[in-house]
């Protein structure tokens, strides 16, 4: 599946913003968050959500800002997901998810961000992902940039979008 660059473009009018970091394992699995409590949401920073007819994007960052970290993107029913986010020149093109403890990292294309210094990262996976359904049902996402650990918890508020989300992707 392809989506249209306006779209995936479009998650650039979102911003974000980092929780705490946390150096991932030299080797094995990494730790399993769901052991522990779930992540705090950051005042200020949210999940947004947006949908029409034919498309949804659930974006974390900060209202009208452009400081994307993390996008999902999707046509409605397709169960494909496009994932944007912005990394820094050099980085292995990937984008690396986890929530409640299941993690995935799916091959990226890279571009070069006409907004930041570094790279625009986009890859596609399905919405039927494990590390995806459990963030429909944890309600928060993490994304490892850097041998760091960055967590998008939605303020309460908003957390009902996540599902909205999901549901129209189908």
């Amino acid at each position: 599946m392809r989506l249209p660059a306006l779209l995936v473009l479009s998650g650039l009018a979102l911003g974000a913003a980092a929780c705490a970091g946390v150096e991932p394992p030299a080797t094995g699995p990494l730790p399993s968050p769901a052991a522990g409590p779930a992540p705090s949401p950051v005042p200020g920073y949210d999940w947004f959500y947006h949908a029409d007819e034919e498309s949804a994007r659930l974006a974390y960052g900060l209202a009208e800002s452009d400081d994307l970290k993390l996008g999902l993107e999707c046509l409605r029913g397709s169960g494909r997901l496009a994932l944007n986010a912005i990394a820094e020149k050099g980085a292995k093109p990937e984008i690396h998810v986890e929530s409640g403890g299941d993690t995935e990292r799916f091959p990226a294309s890279a571009e070069p961000s006409q907004i930041h210094d570094g790279v625009f990262l986009t890859a596609e996976a399905s919405a039927a992902e494990p590390v995806f359904q459990r963030f429909r049902r944890v309600g928060w996402l993490a994304q490892w940039r850097n041998g760091e650990r960055e967590a998008y918890a939605p303020q309460p508020e908003s957390a009902p979008s996540i599902e909205r989300f999901f549901a129209f992707c189908g």
